[in-house]
């Protein structure tokens, strides 16, 4: 079976761009460019040409990189419908349940909204590649700035429903300062504890920490064990709905310091 490969391109300070390039066909999708320059220097190192630019939302630092890539390589533009009034010289506007493919490779296409309004996550199966933007992170989630906390709650389990063996390529390098929080709201958790050793040494030898398993995620991400009895007993809310937990985790993410 033909599996992309999957170059990550950092970006900016924090950001992750992706290449994921079907050898079987050599079309190369760029995902989330923030910035152009990175993405045409990886692509000229490989003798990779641009077929497809993948947004999984509007935010500049997932599609700064657009115009600039379309007009040096012609590539289309893909993004979510919700979202195309905000993507600027988009040609594909993609919404949940929706295939679409990159090579020989198909993504099934997923609304997460919570973070922004019209967020999408592109899953290619016979990769085990989710490309999520900044829906989930590696031990973490990301801010919900444009939805609600419950429906932020059922993007999660949207994407938590995914094969253990799902590779999670998101957005930002947060996973180190993810799991001083996870640590305050999960103590007891010696998955996680153990995760932190090994991202510590990670990230010392400066190796990225994405792309994180699924499987390894459910067992050490509490944005992902909202219903998890132990997790819920942690903080205080052993009855609660499982997300009205998750809002309380966000919320107290958000000022953690």
């Amino acid at each position: 079976m033909a599996t992309f490969e999957i170059v990550l391109v950092p970006a900016l300070q924090d950001n992750y761009m992706y290449l994921a390039h079907d050898p079987a066909t050599k079309a190369t999708a760029a995902v989330d460019p923030a910035e152009a320059a990175p993405i045409l220097a990886a692509l000229k190192a490989r003798g990779w040409k641009l077929s497809h630019i993948l947004n999984t939302h509007h935010h500049l630092d997932h599609i700064g990189g657009n115009a600039e890539l379309k007009a040096a390589t012609g590539a289309p533009i893909i993004g979510p419908k919700a979202d195309r009034d905000r993507i600027p010289g988009i040609d594909v506007a993609l919404g949940d349940g929706e295939t679409y493919s990159v090579g020989s490779e198909t993504a099934t296409v997923f609304d997460v909204p919570g973070h922004t309004r019209g967020h999408i996550a592109f899953w290619f199966k016979s990769s085990a590649a989710l490309f999520c933007g900044d829906v989930l992170f590696s031990i973490g989630c990301g801010r919900v700035i444009e939805g609600s906390m419950p429906e932020m709650w059922r993007s999660i389990e949207k994407l938590r429903a995914l094969p253990d063996e799902t590779r999670i390529y998101c957005g930002h390098e947060y996973t180190q300062s993810n799991i001083r929080f996870a640590l305050s709201v999960d103590p007891g958790n010696a998955r996680l504890r153990a995760k932190a050793t090994e991202v510590d040494a990670m990230r010392k030898a400066g190796t990225p920490t994405i792309p994180a398993l699924l499987g390894d995620e459910r067992r050490t991400n509490p944005f992902l064990r909202a219903d998890v009895a132990e997790l819920k007993a942690a903080i205080g809310m052993a009855s609660a709905d499982p997300a009205a937990v998750f809002g309380a985790i966000r919320q107290r993410k958000d000022s953690f310091r």
